[in-house]
């Protein structure tokens, strides 16, 4: 078994200590969809797994918005608002956004706040007293969507409305030709050392199709020509002003990759908290912004003598009933709309369970209610009420363990697959957490709670009830349940912690209690393990989803 990504990336320096998550910041051109959120609760999950895993850990997650650029400059006018206006509300939405979804942030950064001003000014002016800023005409292809000037192989020709145009290869959005005065950044000095960055760091970006596609960017014609870092103002005039230069302002990515930095408390003169938090342990990007984390970035940070990221992980995009999310196509997704429906827990676990970060997901509404009823309603939380229903367990009670009837049951074959699979469990997780792999940790938990109930049919507690010389079996079977049902709310923290929340509440169980530490030994062999009362919070986790009350949710929000 391997290091695993997250044990790697806790390979500090002596005075990191610190373990630094960040979603990208999201462009406020447009409202968040599912695949903001779906960033958000990947770096959000792998923040609270390294809490669980590592009792002390100190950690920080930072997200929020990058709010600068000639599209938001559109925006605004196209809604008939100030600049500021429009980017405080649609800010707003995205913070909306993280508090609804339990997107536990330390720092929501906005690349209008003075502090990231300053931070870019500054970090802009170590890069110009090296030398790595130089002053030029630059002229080429430059596409206004993107905010990117791009190479001719960078180009398609293509025919819409009967002409001939030439396009971006990657988004498919039209360019124009632009000559004009630039700062220009010497981003052809830093081939060699972006190769070895990647190439002594396997992990440097994960999963392993993305390393490889960025080591192809790296190597390919004209993908490292020194690039374009400003902007006229007379064109983009919402933007940071480049130092001592008004006629300019900084380019949209530095700008907004900068945030980073922000967030870690760095300056020219740096302060004891920066050392303590730099580099990013895991930085969460999709695979659109990949070339701008996995280059310019890391190129940046080395122009400035500052460590690269030691993790970028590049996640894929999600289509709707099979379909690439548009605007124009009416079937962007909304999460705070489909909370309604399916809670912030529900597509929150959805996301995590179905995404997988090589390839696209897919999201359908049936295919959500499908999954949640299955596995929240009738897997989970079916077990939990069955277990807490006073007609078993009329003292409410997580009971305690007797010997003899737990030594006559473990011989059954439905005992020890249930043991087998509870026992294996937290080291499952613990891989498929620490690699990222969230759906393979779900897909674990769900098998451990399928074998309970599977087990609890089996022995069928309703007749062991009914007589006294059976109730220790009955206990026996309950404490095993409720056993499975402690180390499955333990694991689940990270996908659903409000979920999670509910059935360690009902089990009585500790805050101080909730750690991956707690599963080096069970209840079943602790001898110590006493009855203790269950909790008063109500049995019932999740209600199964009506495909009717879903529609008719859905048709109220149009």
């Amino acid at each position: 078994m391997g290091l695993g990504i997250l044990q790697f990336a806790r390979k500090y320096s002596s005075t990191k200590c610190v373990t630094y998550f960040t979603t990208p910041i999201y462009y406020v051109n447009a409202e968040p969809h599912i695949g903001h959120l779906y960033s958000s609760v990947i770096a959000d999950a792998s923040k609270r797994w390294t809490q669980i895993l590592h009792r002390d850990a100190k950690v920080m997650l930072s997200t929020g918005t990058d709010e600068h650029g000639t599209k938001i400059q559109r925006a605004a006018k196209v809604h008939q608002t100030t600049l500021s206006g429009y980017c405080d509300k649609i800010s707003s939405q995205y913070r909306k956004l993280s508090d609804e979804f339990n997107v536990d942030y330390t720092d929501f950064i906005r690349t209008t706040q003075d502090r990231h001003k300053e931070t870019v000014q500054n970090f802009w002016n170590v890069l110009a007293e090296k030398g790595l800023i130089y002053k030029s005409t630059y002229q080429g292809w430059y596409c206004v969507p993107d905010e990117t000037f791009l190479s001719d192989s960078q180009l398609n020709e293509v025919e819409r409305d009967g002409q001939k145009l030439l396009v971006s290869a990657e988004s498919g959005h039209p360019v124009e030709w632009s000559e004009e005065p630039n700062y220009i950044f010497r981003l052809s000095a830093f081939k060699d050392d972006l190769i070895y960055w990647l190439k002594k760091n396997e992990k440097a970006v994960v999963p392993h199709k993305f390393h490889k596609i960025l080591l192809d960017i790296i190597h390919s014609d004209n993908a490292l020509d020194d690039i374009s870092v400003s902007r006229p103002s007379s064109r983009v005039h919402w933007g940071i002003p480049v130092p001592n230069d008004p006629d300019q302002t900084v380019y949209v990515w530095l700008d907004a990759l900068v945030n980073y930095l922000t967030v870690a408390g760095y300056s020219q003169n740096p302060t004891d908290k920066f050392p303590q938090v730099w580099p990013p342990d895991v930085q969460v990007i999709g695979k659109d912004i990949l070339k701008f984390h996995g280059v310019y970035w890391p190129a940046f940070l080395m122009a400035a003598g500052l460590e690269p990221p030691r993790c970028l992980l590049c996640h894929s995009h999600w289509t709707v009933d099979s379909e690439k999310m548009s605007k124009s196509k009416g079937n962007v997704v909304n999460p705070m709309e489909k909370s309604d429906v399916f809670t912030a827990d529900g597509l929150r676990y959805f996301l995590l369970r179905e995404g997988v970060n090589h390839s696209d997901g897919n999201y359908g509404n049936k295919k959500v209610i499908q999954l949640l009823n299955a596995e929240l309603a009738d897997t989970l939380g079916n077990l939990l009420s069955r277990c807490c229903g006073k007609a078993l367990n009329s003292d409410q009670v997580f009971p305690k363990m007797h010997p003899q009837s737990f030594s006559k049951i473990s011989s059954m074959q439905a005992t020890s697959i249930l043991l087998k699979n509870v026992e294996l469990l937290p080291t499952v997780c613990q891989q498929h957490y620490s690699d990222f792999n969230f759906y393979k940790a779900a897909d674990a938990v769900i098998a451990a709670l399928h074998a309970a109930n599977v087990f609890f049919d089996t022995l069928k507690p309703w007749e062991l009830r009914k007589s006294d010389s059976t109730i220790e079996e009955l206990h026996v079977v309950l404490h095993l349940c409720f056993e499975t049902l402690r180390t499955a709310g333990i694991l689940l923290q990270p996908l659903m912690p409000n979920i999670s929340d509910s059935v360690l509440n009902k089990l009585n169980v500790p805050r101080s209690d909730r750690f991956f530490d707690n599963l080096q030994q069970f209840s079943w062999q602790d001898e110590r393990f006493q009855t203790r009362p269950l909790g008063a919070e109500g049995s019932i986790l999740f209600k199964r989803i009506l495909l009717d009350v879903a529609k008719n949710k859905a048709a109220s929000h149009k």
